[in-house]
């Protein structure tokens, strides 16, 4: 059985690329890293790791179509199997999310359905609340909405700003993103139509 290729798209300062980098069973299996800026510190880490990485910019293209045709094409030619969106803050195009189909993970810094978007550590501060969180789930075709792999809840306490909060989300991310990536690649989500059973991580009896 071939070995497992996984491509993490990110935005920005790639701290939970370096989190699945930083994981024995999975460093292996990051073939490929994605970017749609120039400036991400996620390149850095990828190329600090030897692992290939390619940018993929919006503006580079006239159309949403041709950016989502480019995407395809580079994954493809990276021959990929999974991928891991780790603070991409783009939404992929239709096309795409078919072609990798239940084969999708997204971390996102709060308890969805509340708070989508790219501002939702600032979103939750703003309106007071008392709980937010962090969320890994399957991507569809929607605005971080596919279906809920694992869940865990941050409070937001007296005097946090976006830093301090921020900081313990990260914490959760980087242990909640690297479990639901291991159980995606070992096919241990059991999805029946917006709920996913986890199945428990059994290792190989040993001869």
């Amino acid at each position: 059985m071939s070995e497992p290729r996984i491509a993490v798209l990110a935005s920005g300062n790639g701290t939970n690329l370096q989190a699945l980098l930083d994981d024995p069973v999975i460093r292996p299996w990051i073939a490929f890293v994605v970017s749609d800026r120039d400036s991400a510190v996620a390149l850095a880490r990828a190329e600090a790791h030897g692992v290939p990485f390619t940018i993929v910019r919006a503006d580079a293209y006239p159309a949403r179509s041709a950016f989502d045709d480019a995407m395809l094409e580079a994954l493809r030619g990276a021959e990929v199997d999974h991928l891991v969106l780790a603070g991409y803050l783009r939404l992929l195009g239709p096309e795409l999310v078919r072609a990798f189909d239940g084969r999708i993970l997204n971390v996102h810094p709060s308890l969805l359905p509340a708070f989508p978007g790219a501002s939702s550590v600032a979103d939750a501060l703003a309106w007071g609340s008392k709980v937010t969180g962090v969320t890994v789930h399957l991507v569809d075709e929607e605005l971080d909405h596919g279906p809920i792999v694992s869940q865990e809840p941050v409070a937001i306490l007296d005097g946090d700003d976006w830093d301090a909060l921020e900081a313990r989300i990260h914490e959760i991310e980087h242990r909640l993103l690297p479990a639901a990536v291991r159980a995606l690649v070992d096919g241990r989500l059991l999805v029946e139509g917006r709920r996913v059973r986890v199945l428990p991580d059994v290792p190989a009896e040993r001869p």
